[in-house]
Formats: structure tokens, sequence, C-alpha cells
């Protein structure tokens, strides 16, 4: 009797031992680089119980029991966090209870690149995946340009109303550190102006350069003579595909700088905080006009005559290149 009670316990023991060194194995496995991701949804208020038949069913870990045994004696007291996650197939128990503890759940992003106007903001807001919900074209200038994350399931009314507060709060930040030769006197001006310099340099180091031209004509009460200013009316932001019309450059549309003084009568496009802060904090030159160099950016002249030389002179490379 004795000697089958020790080979009972020993028999115990050892498949104890098994099933310590099984879940070992499970616990601190990796998975493969090239593991699928599955997605698995946890509602707010799961138990680990109810999570891990949750993975299980998912496929996701192969004994929804030995998860929960494991994470009860390995995993500590950390709650798990509800949300839509995307959890790699074969990882071990420990990787896949960290995200859920972390509450590292799905996120995809939606970028908005400096200069991209209202109604083309609309249209990557609408065709991006997995948001919900319609919204109309936002203003134009109320959107901070920026990479934005979103969880699936997001509206689209919640994340343009996150874009909206990330362009208030900026414009906040960068007015009350404004410069005493800023031209513009309110801060929905300073967007109005940083739209001009947003749409008129691709070359970060020339914003400062090109609002002090601007803010140079702004202060001699001289036309702002911006061309992106003549095409938004007509386009609202999409490119022209064409020349500007001298009928064009007349017209009086409320944004055209060529058809009078000032700045015109709202933002032609969405700008990045480095344009805004090129507004109000310009560089001090005595530039008042520039021409395109060929090279994306621009030569700068100090009088109309060495504008005109300037001006030649990219008449002269375009025609070079067949492009006039």
């Amino acid at each position: 009797m004795r000697r089958l009670l020790a080979a009972a316990l020993v028999a115990l023991l050892a498949a104890c031992g098994l099933f310590a060194l099984d879940l070992g194995r499970r616990w601190g496995r990796q998975a493969p680089a090239d593991a699928p991701l599955v997605e698995v949804e946890i509602p707010r208020g799961t138990s680990l119980a109810a999570a891990a038949a949750r993975l299980e069913a998912a496929g996701v870990i192969d004994s929804a029991s030995r998860f929960r045994l494991a994470a009860r004696v390995l995993g500590g007291s950390r709650p798990i966090r509800h949300g839509l996650y995307a959890l790699p197939r074969g990882a071990g128990y420990a990787e896949i209870l960290a995200k859920l503890q972390k509450g590292e759940v799905l996120t995809l992003f939606l970028t908005i690149p400096e200069g991209l106007p209202a109604v083309l903001v609309h249209e990557r807001l609408m065709a991006a995946p997995r948001l919900v919900g319609e919204v109309e074209v936002p203003p134009e200038g109320s959107v901070l340009p920026a990479t934005w994350d979103y969880r699936p399931g997001e509206t689209r009314a919640a994340l343009l109303a996150r874009m909206q507060k990330g362009m208030a709060d900026a414009l906040a930040e960068l007015w009350a550190a404004r410069k005493p030769t800023a031209a513009v006197r309110t801060p929905e001006e300073a967007v109005i102006l940083a739209s001009i310099v947003e749409k008129e340099t691709a070359v970060p180091a020339e914003r400062r350069r090109v609002a002090g031209l601007y803010t140079n004509r702004l202060k001699a009460g001289m036309k702002l003579e911006a061309d992106p200013t003549v095409i938004y009316p007509i386009t609202r932001g999409r490119p022209l595909g064409r020349r500007i019309r001298q009928s064009e450059l007349a017209a009086d549309t409320g944004w055209n700088t060529y058809a009078r003084a000032g700045l015109p009568k709202g933002p032609i496009t969405n700008p990045g905080r480095a344009s805004l802060a090129a507004v109000l904090d310009p560089e001090p030159h005595p530039y008042l006009f520039m021409v395109a160099d060929g090279s994306g950016g621009h030569v700068f002249a100090e009088t109309y005559a060495e504008h005109r030389a300037n001006v030649e002179r990219w008449y002269a490379l375009r025609r070079a290149k067949g492009e006039m």
C-alpha cells in the first residue's frame, strides 16, 4: 500500500512538474515574426475568464483555462482593459496579458499634411477606414495639420473635433509668444496670413522670410499679390491645372490679393505650426518682392527693378525648359 501511495505521489509530482513546464512554455513563448494579427474585441467590464474565452474562440490562445491560471499565478494584479486589440496568433500568454493590461488597443492613423485645404481634409476623413458617421467640410484654416491617431469605431465628428482643438490650442500657444514685429492683429489674421505663407513656399527655411516679405507689404499698405489667393475661390484649394487668367487676376472675390490691399477675407488652406510661428515672428529684412528660382525656393528683392531682373531670369529658365 505504501509503495502504491509513493508511486502515486511520484506520478502526481511528475505530472505537476510537466504541467508547470508546459505552462511556463506557454507563458514565455515568442510569436513568430510573421505571425498573423487577430482582432479581438474586449467589451467594457469583461472579466478575465470571459476575455480568455474570447481569445481562445478567436484562435489567439490555445487554452482559456491555462491562460486564466497563468494570468492569476504569474500575471500580477493589474486589471485588463477594454477595447479592440490586434493580437499575434501564437504569442505567449505573458505577451498577450501584458497588452491587455496596458490597454495596447488597435490604433489607426490619419495624416493631414501642412497646407491641405478643407475640401481635401474632408475627403481624407471620409475615406479613412473604420471611422463612422458623416461630417461636413470643416471651415478653412480650422484643422491642425498633423498625424492623428484614432481607434476603429470612433466617429469622424470626434476626430475632426480633436483636429480643430489641436489648431485652437496651437494658435493660442503661438499667439501668446508673438513678437511685436508681427503685422497681424488677431489670431484669426494670423491663420489667414499663415495660410498664404504655407501655399507660397514649400521650403521650410523660407517660411520666416516669406512671412517677413508679406509683413513688410502689409505695413506699407501694398497689395500682397499672392497667386494662391487668386486660385482659392476658383478651386477651393484644389490644383488649378492651368495658368491664371488676366480676368481672374482682376476679379475682386474677397480673397484675391491682386484686387485689393490687405489680407483676404479668410484662410486659403490649413497652415501648419511652422507657418503660424513664422507670421508671428517674421524675419526682419527689406524685401518686398519675390519670384521662383526654379529649385522650389524663391529669389527676393528690395526694389521693383531688381525684381523685374529676377523675373526675366525666371522666364529665361522656363523657356530653356520648354515651359513657355
